[in-house]
């Protein structure tokens, strides 16, 4: 509920505490008096469109503030959370309005964008007003209220669900489907790049090893020189084996004579010889492994560049040529088997539509019963409130099959629409088009009514609901808004003293002040007992105030204790 009104240099207002209950609330006061001022300031806060004319005359900037009390699991907690805002305690929405036309908003005192205010104060008030176009007179919330109404949100629910599967389904058949027909077109020239590759049958590392053995063979001559040297050294005639040979054999003929003294020199000789016989059959192998060989050269040179040029031509790594060799043929195979998962796909696809289909229309016949009931429970508030002569009709539209042979939305398959005729046999029609501003009101009221049990916004405004009735009608009205009142805050701007009997707390809106100093100010009074008494009385007998006033409301307050 709203709790607190807070306003600053607005219009006539130049400052404005305001502290509200649960309950019905009224608004009264004589015509002029500012009862539209409050309404706009807090509709500032709310969201409205700012207006830099709401700004008091002589102030740089206005601002309203407006606190509201809610329960932990109201919708406004999910947004504020949802915006990474302070979710906890009371909700408070803060809008500062300056002169140069430039406006800012505040949730819990942290700045917010106009979108998120205005969204906030769509869940938290409704207002109800002979020109207001929201709410109940916005045909585009029609289908939900008729289905709150109705208790259809699980069903709505299951329709989303379904809806976004077949949604996913078509998708995926058409992405396969484009897929499909890209690869079909460059299917002969897939068929050759894998041909050319499987023929070229390149592998993983090719490019490094080639390259690797072109500059070895580019070299080897020198290398063979170098080698043939090594290979002379150690086994030519006067070469280091040699020598070795000679040493060993002196050594072990004079070994005995020198009592095991030339063993270790020996042992060392004979593993030295032994390492050299190896090291010379090694430089041999070389020599062999390294030969010069210009064929050899040619066909590594050809392969490598062979390599290099397909991954040019294909702009890959070459050590990629034999991945992409894979996935082509991956694509190939796919447009082999394309057929089949393309019918697999569309199968899913209208088996999807289908389900979903199948429920639409389950909870279409859903929400004709709930509208029948509906229009019963609207023609029964509306004799009491001066439109016996009145009709109510909820009209279910079935969409028609779109372009892509669909039907219907993430909602349904059905348009809703709130239709009335002010008269018989005049024709159906909109309620913000047909209803003139006080029947309008009470078409909102009895609408409202049927409504109350399956909750609402926790504070609804009504701005002169009782436009231009009076007696029994304006009993009814205040009737019908005290039973509303159980179940929410209900703030009403009124001229019937009927209404503002009924009120469990009443409100005095004045205008004073100087007018030459301009300083002329609208004031809000919260009213008890004796002043209540004194103002319903002012609204029975007008300017002047007379004891048979007087006993008339105390006679209009009794009878509603």
């Amino acid at each position: 509920m709203l709790a607190a009104l807070s306003i600053r240099d607005i219009v006539l207002i130049d400052r404005l505490e305001l502290a509200l209950d649960r309950g019905l609330c009224t608004l009264t006061g004589e015509t002029g008096a500012g009862k539209s001022i409050l309404l706009d300031a807090l509709g500032l806060a709310l969201g409205a469109r700012a207006d830099a004319g709401l700004v008091r005359q002589g102030a740089e900037q206005g601002s309203v503030t407006a606190v509201f009390d809610i329960a932990s699991a109201h919708p406004a907690r999910a947004l504020l959370t949802e915006n990474e805002l302070e979710a906890e305690g009371d909700l408070i929405l803060r809008r500062v309005q300056t002169r140069d036309g430039r406006s800012r908003a505040f949730v819990n005192d942290q700045p917010v964008s106009i979108g998120l205010l205005r969204q906030l104060g769509d869940v938290l008030v409704e207002v109800h007003g002979q020109h207001d176009e929201r709410g109940l007179l916005d045909a585009s919330g029609h289908r939900a209220i008729l289905d709150a109404f109705g208790g259809l949100e699980a069903d709505v629910a299951k329709a989303r669900r379904l809806w976004a599967a077949a949604a996913a389904a078509r998708e995926a058949l058409a992405a396969h489907e484009a897929m499909l027909a890209r690869a079909k077109a460059e299917q002969d020239y897939l068929t050759h790049v894998v041909a050319e590759l499987d023929e070229l049958a390149p592998e993983p590392g090719e490019e490094t090893a080639l390259a690797e053995e072109r500059t070895l063979m580019m070299h080897s001559e020198k290398i063979a020189a170098d080698l043939a040297e090594a290979e002379e050294a150690l086994s030519g005639d006067g070469g280091l084996d040699a020598r070795l040979t000679v040493a060993l054999r002196r050594l072990a003929r004079v070994a005995e004579q020198a009592a095991g003294r030339l063993d270790g020199a020996i042992a060392a000789l004979d593993r030295t010889l032994n390492e050299a016989a190896e090291a010379r059959d090694q430089v041999a192998l070389a020599m062999r492994a390294l030969e010069f060989d210009p064929r050899r050269l040619e066909q590594a040179e050809t392969r490598l560049f062979a390599l290099r040029a397909a991954g040019r031509k294909h702009n890959v790594a070459v050590d990629s040529l034999a991945e992409l060799a894979d996935k082509l043929r991956g694509q190939l195979a796919e447009i082999e088997g394309g057929e089949a998962t393309q019918a697999r796909l569309r199968k899913e696809a209208d088996d999807a539509a289908a389900a979903y289909l199948l429920h639409a229309k389950a909870l279409s016949a859903s929400r004709a019963k709930a509208a029948a009931k509906l229009d019963r429970e609207v023609m029964k508030e509306l004799k009491p409130l001066k439109l016996d002569k009145a009709t109510f009709k909820t009209q279910i539209d079935v969409l028609p099959e779109n372009q892509n042979g669909g039907q219907g939305g993430p909602d349904g398959i059905d348009r809703v629409s709130f239709l009335i005729s002010t008269n018989p046999g005049a024709p159906l029609g909109p309620l913000i088009k047909i209803a003139s501003g006080g029947e309008l009101s009470r078409f909102v009221l009895a609408l409202k009514v049927a409504l109350a049990s399956r909750g609402s916004a926790p504070t609804l405004i009504f701005d002169e609901v009782d436009s231009g009735v009076g007696g029994a009608v304006a009993e009814a009205v205040g009737l019908r808004l005290a039973e509303l009142a159980k179940a929410a805050q209900v703030i009403v701007v009124t001229h019937s003293p009927q209404v503002a009997a009924r009120a469990q707390h009443h409100f005095r809106i004045s205008k004073g002040g100087e007018a030459k100093a301009a300083k002329i100010a609208t004031r809000v009074e919260t009213l008890d007992a004796p002043a209540r008494r004194e103002e319903i009385a002012r609204m029975l007998a007008g300017a002047t105030v007379t004891d048979e006033a007087r006993a008339a409301a105390d006679r209009l307050i009794g009878s509603h204790p």
